[in-house]
């Protein structure tokens, strides 16, 4: 059985991660670690929470200990999709090289330039960056790349969904040819396997299970739910209240607004819960996060900015609230639990209209997955407070021409007008419409009389200056008669 000390890895590294308890590396991190450690390019494919991340960070650690870093030119770089997987990666490089003397700068958004272009002037041993971040210190003249010895890429097929490709391709055109480019990803699509071929020199490629794979310490169920806001939210409760074994759970949306409205239902009904999204602010979604990581919160309401490579390793469940609209969403997300060989639980609320999105992620992970029925009815759960409001009527009568209508309509107040009174306020209405309209002829001749002075002959000045209704004809106009 392989040990980490059969790896290649520095003493130090290693006391670091006995420190940490792990005694035996995971399949990704057997295969890729020794091919890093010599300098080899590595193409890593592995289904999420497999521990990509040590599968870089401790090669890296070790190969770092010889040489310094000098003012502006890190010495490696690597670069996340996303600012949470930016700070775990910092997180990791904390734990791991307790016992080195590195300086890891962290380039990402919410952060202030200033702060960061101090660790920049000191010298980072290793930069891990966003792109769009990391160009943005580029472009400034505050950042150089000509000495980054290794580069990571990870979560690579994220990066095409966020459509980071281009400045990729422009920070890779920075970065000196001889370095050395370990690659990650959990899926490898086409478009992905085009980019590692452009970036990769004679990889290595390192995989641990078949791409687009779903772990089978995970149980994965389907809940039918109607296709109404208040229906999936009913149902959402009946499916968290019918699990006794919740000890945390994220639950996810497609679309930001979604969260918002589902972290404030579930807050409504007494649920222990946050919200996680990318229009939050880096101080506010850190805080969230780590919340939840500290059991404060049993539930976490997120978009897809949480499905992606955040290592929360003891979730028990996870709720798709919305069927991910691409199918390979929904890997990374029920990817969240049954983690490091844990058990956990995966359900998803599909309504009629989101069938097709299902086929699709059973024909990727190559599986069906079973329906269940919940033990309590949802139209039992719905709250009379949850139901849609109803559609405001239509100004007007709406009643077709020529119809009759039987139907009266209910007064606001407990008891009718009397008939006299309703009499009386259309006469007012009538005399007030009278006056509206004699105030507009009135109006209206005003303007005339106006435009009439206007048009008038200058006397003084003997010239025309228009033909109102009172003018006379001038006399030029008989000339030559």
């Amino acid at each position: 059985m392989v040990s980490f000390a059969d790896l290649g890895l520095s003493q130090k590294v290693l006391q670091a991660v006995e420190d940490a308890g792990y005694t035996q590396p995971t399949p990704i991190q057997e295969g890729a670690i020794p091919h890093a450690i010599q300098g080899k390019d590595v193409c890593g494919i592995a289904q999420t929470g497999t521990g990509k991340t040590a599968s870089f960070v401790l090669p890296m650690i070790t190969r770092l200990e010889r040489g310094r870093a000098r003012a502006r030119m890190p010495r490696t770089l690597i670069l996340e999709p996303t600012r949470e997987l930016a700070a775990q990666v910092d997180e990791n490089f904390q734990k791991y090289g307790k016992y080195h003397k590195l300086n890891v700068a962290l380039l990402i958004g919410g952060v202030s330039f200033g702060d960061q272009e101090k660790k920049l002037e000191r010298g980072a041993d290793v930069l891990i960056a966003t792109p769009g971040r990391l160009l943005d210190h580029s472009e400034r003249g505050k950042l150089l790349l000509t000495g980054v010895e290794v580069l990571v890429i990870d979560e690579a097929d994220r990066m095409l969904d966020m459509g980071f490709i281009p400045d990729i391709e422009r920070i890779v055109s920075l970065i000196p040819f001889t370095r050395q480019t370990l690659f990650f990803s959990a899926t490898m699509p086409p478009e992905i396997q085009r980019l590692a071929d452009k970036f990769l020199q004679g990889p290595v490629r390192v995989e641990t299970a078949k791409p687009s794979t779903t772990a089978i310490t995970v149980e994965q169920r389907l809940i039918r739910t109607g296709g109404k806001d208040y229906e999936k939210r009913a149902t959402l409760r009946d499916a968290l209240k019918s699990q006794d074994n919740i000890k945390n759970a994220i639950v996810f949306c497609n679309r930001k607004r979604d969260v918002a409205t589902v972290w404030k239902s579930l807050e409504k009904h007494g649920f222990s819960v946050g919200a996680l999204h990318g229009d939050m602010d880096q101080r506010s979604r850190t805080q969230m996060l780590q919340g939840f990581k500290d059991n404060e919160i049993q539930i976490l309401v997120a978009s897809d900015v949480a499905a992606r490579g955040l290592d929360i390793p003891d979730v028990s469940h996870v709720y798709n609230y919305d069927v991910p609209i691409h199918a390979e969403d929904y890997v990374h997300r029920i990817g969240r639990t049954g983690r490091a060989g844990r058990e956990g639980q995966a359900f998803s609320l599909v309504e009629k209209s989101a069938t097709k999105y299902l086929d699709a992620i059973e024909k990727l992970i190559e599986k069906k997955i079973e329906w269940i029925d919940l033990a309590d009815g949802v139209a039992d759960a719905i709250d009379a407070s949850e139901a849609e409001e109803p559609k405001r009527a239509k100004r007007g009568n709406s009643r077709k021409r020529g119809a009759k209508t039987e139907e009266k309509v209910e007064q606001p107040i407990s008891e009718a007008k009397p008939s006299e009174e309703k009499e009386e306020r259309k006469t007012k209405i009538k005399e007030n419409n009278a006056q509206q309209k004699t105030g507009k002829d009135d109006d209206k001749n005003n303007d005339r009389r106006r435009n009439n002075k206007k048009n008038k002959v200058d006397n003084d000045n003997n010239q025309s200056t228009g033909f109102g209704a009172e003018d006379a004809i001038p006399a030029f106009m008989f000339n030559g008669r």
